[in-house]
């Protein structure tokens, strides 16, 4: 398999796997009465950053106005609040509530549990996490340059 054959592959692999965790989470986000972009915004504010509607756009690929309207939906469901940011006065910073706290952790539960890594065993998917993070971050600094950073 040449380089292009195996890129290809890849990409193949990357799009089957999306479309097996989508397939699976299609039926819990409908009956929670969420869009998938709803779901994914969820997602993302559960990794506990502070975040602003400005950063969750870019996130989720959507234009400012569009995560606006979304997050506007999420809070009048009671699913995030904005509170003031603590450095920028004329920023919110959206937070999930208690009950988007809820629904978060259902999702979690319901992804951990039908993950198509599940698969894989711990080492492996520990291999795979550090591959896909190098691809995603580049790679990780060596010699020297990875000891100055440990020391940052």
């Amino acid at each position: 398999m040449d380089d292009r054959q195996l890129t290809e592959e890849l990409y193949d692999c990357l799009f089957a796997i999306r479309t097996q965790v989508h397939a699976e989470l299609k039926e819990l986000v409908r009956e929670a009465g969420l869009t998938d972009t709803q779901a994914d915004a969820l997602w993302r504010l559960s990794r506990g950053r502070e975040m602003t509607a400005r950063r969750l756009a870019d996130l989720l690929q959507c234009d400012a106005s569009t995560a606006t309207s979304m997050i506007d939906r999420l809070e009048k469901r009671g699913l995030v609040c904005r509170v003031p940011h603590p450095t920028d006065r004329r920023a919110k910073v959206i937070r999930l509530t208690p009950e988007g706290c809820a629904l978060r952790d259902l999702v979690i539960q319901h992804t951990t549990e039908h993950s198509p890594f599940a698969r894989l065993d711990r080492e492996s998917r520990l291999r795979l996490h550090g591959l896909l993070r190098e691809v995603i971050d580049g790679p990780r600094p060596t010699g020297e340059a990875a000891m100055k950073e440990e020391q940052q």
